[in-house]
């Protein structure tokens, strides 16, 4: 029986199988070596993962792909799995090989990750060849959930939004400004938080001034990242859920550059099933 995982900022996707057919995808919270102890990712596979196992399968093999998972960190994670699969032939990969695994293949081209965070890379169909880093939120991270959640939280507190959205959107998340700031300063994993409050532009589009925030946020991403890239001989696929519900804003985005867009995937799972059964990795 394997086991192939997906993690990001916010869940992790797990597949148990021995082929295709038999797909089971279960969900964890999501694991990240750089904010994780192996103590608490071991919590989350004791508490979470363990339970939704079917007590007679034997895990032989996991493939995990994961934000955090650099060559350094990545033992952080083997170590945890290892804990509850001693048997297990355990492979721990970064999010990004996953990504680019699950859109391209075999095939070369960019890979993008538009999620709670972003990301992305070259890849020739064997390997990622180069990578702009990211650089987190504060610093990087065009495109991502926790910018676009920043930028909105920003305008509207700043009144660079029309009144009537600004009233909306607290009325939408239901705590004061001040509430707001202790979330984004005081409080753990405020990239999560601004990530979700992404729902409300997505409810709202259709307003000039929401249009104009999206655009700008991705325009960012390909003009920083993606145009660092061979990217006028390729195409540019996408995964993640920002990139999955904002597409055409994505796409549009692309046009205006002159950027050819390619695939399209909410989670890169399914992605990844194929890319391992498909080439015989399993």
């Amino acid at each position: 029986m394997k086991l192939i995982a997906d993690s990001g900022a916010t869940k992790t996707d797990w597949f148990i199988g021995q082929n295709q057919a038999d797909a089971h995808i279960i969900q964890t919270q999501g694991i990240n070596p750089f904010h994780q102890s192996k103590e608490h990712i071991a919590l989350v596979l004791g508490e979470e993962l363990l339970p939704q196992l079917i007590p007679a399968e034997r895990i032989t093999h996991i493939y995990f792909y994961g934000s955090g998972c650099t060559p350094e960190k990545s033992i952080v994670v083997k170590d945890a799995l290892q804990m509850f699969f001693p048997e297990a032939d355990i492979h721990v990969y970064s999010d990004l090989l996953g990504a680019a695994r699950a859109l391209c293949g075999k095939e070369q081209g960019i890979a993008c990750i538009l999620g709670t965070g972003s990301n992305s890379c070259e890849f020739d169909g064997e390997r990622i060849t180069s990578n702009i880093s990211p650089l987190g939120y504060i610093l990087g991270d065009e495109g991502s959930g926790a910018v676009l959640g920043k930028l909105l939280v920003s305008n509207c507190l700043k009144g660079q939004l029309p009144k009537n959205i600004c009233t909306a959107f607290l009325e939408h998340v239901g705590i004061s400004p001040a509430e707001i700031i202790d979330k984004v300063y005081r409080q753990p994993q405020a990239n999560r938080f601004l990530a979700s409050l992404t729902p409300f532009l997505s409810a709202n589009r259709e307003k000039p001034e929401i249009q104009t925030l999206l655009l700008s946020c991705f325009t960012d991403f390909f003009v920083r990242n993606v145009m660092q890239y061979n990217y006028l001989h390729c195409k540019v696929h996408f995964t993640g859920s920002i990139a999955w519900y904002f597409q055409e804003e994505v796409k549009t985005a692309a046009q205006s550059l002159n950027i050819q867009t390619g695939r399209f995937i909410k989670n890169p799972i399914h992605g990844l099933i194929n890319y391992h059964f498909k080439n015989g990795r399993l």
